[in-house]
């Protein structure tokens, strides 16, 4: 399994409009992706600006490939995203999960 990391900003105002393009048009999109297996979105809010990190997990690379295209490690947006993004890392970082947190239980 594949994680694909990357992160971006939006100034404090654009930040849950991001959030929701994300939540109701990227990640329902990926859903549709053969080899996609799912996402996190993680938020922190700052003074000025949040921070926006997304992990989306695939089969393999070439899944990821399927998705990304050839130079996979270059971020795939959504043009509302663009509009939003005040900045953003050039480059999505893939790593090798070695052990995933399975099932999780709360008490």
């Amino acid at each position: 399994m594949i994680a694909r990391i990357w992160k971006g900003w939006t100034r404090s105002e654009d930040a849950d409009a991001y959030e929701r393009l994300l939540q109701e048009v990227v990640y329902p999109g990926l859903h549709r992706l053969p080899g996609y297996l799912g996402g996190y979105i993680l938020r922190s809010d700052k003074s000025g600006e949040t921070e926006f990190v997304t992990m989306n997990l695939f089969e393999s690379l070439d899944a990821v490939k399927a998705f990304a295209g050839p130079d996979y490690e270059v971020p795939v947006f959504e043009p509302d995203a663009r509009r939003l993004l005040s900045r953003g890392e050039s480059i999505a970082r893939h790593y090798e999960v070695r052990k995933d947190p399975g099932l999780v239980r709360t008490t």
